[in-house]
């Protein structure tokens, strides 16, 4: 019955509707009888002519809003707000103007201001042009990486700040032939991990490792901080003799070698790449083995935390040359098979025409060098065949 009137009255209403109302709401009537005509199964789906037939249809005549039932009012006004934000980007769109930087400098501004947080864009903006950059500083504020809270430094360059003033110890077992334990003591600065001190004795003491400590550093470059384990040979003569050289012990917590990781990563590589390859003799000898070793480790040895530079770089070899060794024999290192630890590089490192003019010039009853397979390809020589 109230459906009844409804109709009635919506028709009584009718006769004081203009033709064009009326014509809008027959469109938009016979357009969704349209729509759920194509519809096969599941939810009405509507194309992008659609929503433009309803958007104009909404936008001349907006009382239609009463006629459309397939979709909600709140769908077609928000479907008219996005073709009108489209719209007036699409008109205000640049036409000419200033052209944009290139890409590999918007990138290495971006670049800057992440490394750099404490720099804002008129210290971004003045390196810029130190490089030979010509762009403003409002380019340079634009394309800068955008923070929430102050500028700050992250863990990484506070830990970096503090590198090198830090140093690290401690003490690993090594077996020899006897099958008796010789202990070696390591000491590792952590700005550039090169190892300053590494030796070797059958019987340490707190006295013979503070007499170590007093020979490694100078009075003048002692580090600030030292880590260590609580190994009880680190006695009263150890705390005593830091404490006299202005250094703070800092032993490790009870069971947590990975407090110590920076020496305990460096006996995993002397460990690997040396000792074990090396049955010891004794005590000179592997005082001998470790001496080469650290000369290796500080000059020609490359880490991953350095971006595959030496702890020495400049000792560094330069590129593009050869090692040539006068006595073949097995080494430790798993990288260079013929690379014989040595102090003089300055003998070892041959450049190509060199080695061939010192091959040609030796004595035919002279030892040959050995070459590995590596040097043999870069000189174009056949590798030699293993017996």
């Amino acid at each position: 019955m109230i459906a009844l009137l409804c109709f009635f009255l919506t028709l009584f209403a009718s006769l004081f509707k203009s033709k064009s109302r009326l014509e809008a709401e027959n469109a938009a009537l016979r357009h969704q009888l349209i729509v759920l005509q194509r519809k096969t199964r599941g939810r009405v789906h509507l194309t992008n002519g659609d929503r433009l037939f309803l958007v104009h249809l909404y936008r001349w005549f907006p009382s239609v809003l009463k006629a459309i039932t397939i979709i909600r009012p709140e769908t077609l006004v928000r479907w008219h707000r996005a073709g009108f934000r489209r719209y007036w980007r699409w008109k205000s769109r640049s036409l000419g103007g200033r052209p944009r930087i290139a890409a590999d400098l918007r990138a290495l501004i971006r670049q800057m201001s992440a490394e750099n947080p404490l720099w804002g864009a008129p210290r971004i903006h003045g390196e810029l042009l130190k490089l030979g950059f010509e762009v403003a500083q409002s380019s340079v504020a634009k394309y800068m990486v955008k923070r929430c809270g102050p500028p700050s430094q992250g863990w990484r360059t506070f830990l970096r700040n503090h590198a090198p003033d830090i140093g690290a110890m401690d003490l690993f077992v090594v077996p020899t032939i006897g099958f008796d334990l010789l202990y070696v003591l390591v000491i590792v600065r952590l700005a550039r991990r090169d190892l300053v001190w590494i030796n070797a004795t059958s019987n340490p003491t707190a006295d013979w490792i503070a007499r170590q400590i007093t020979e490694v550093f100078p009075w003048n470059e002692a580090p600030r901080y030292l880590i260590r384990d609580r190994d009880r040979v680190y006695g009263a003569a150890v705390t005593r003799r830091l404490r006299a050289m202005g250094i703070r012990d800092k032993p490790i917590a009870p069971g947590s070698p990975w407090q110590n990781g920076f020496a305990e990563r460096l006996i995993g590589s002397i460990r690997r790449e040396c000792v074990d390859h090396v049955v010891v003799l004794g005590e000179a000898h592997l005082r001998r083995i470790l001496t080469k070793y650290a000369a290796y480790y500080n000059a020609l040895r490359t880490h991953r935390s350095l971006s595959t530079r030496t702890p020495d770089p400049s000792r560094h070899p330069v590129r593009g040359r050869h090692c040539i060794c006068a006595r073949p024999r097995r080494t430790s290192s798993p990288l260079l098979q013929n690379l014989i630890f040595g102090t003089d590089t300055s003998q070892v490192w041959l450049s190509s025409g060199q080695a061939s003019a010192r091959l040609s010039a030796a004595p035919a009853d002279s030892p040959q060098p050995c070459r590995s397979y590596q040097t043999s390809r870069r000189q174009g020589l056949p590798p030699r065949k293993k017996a």
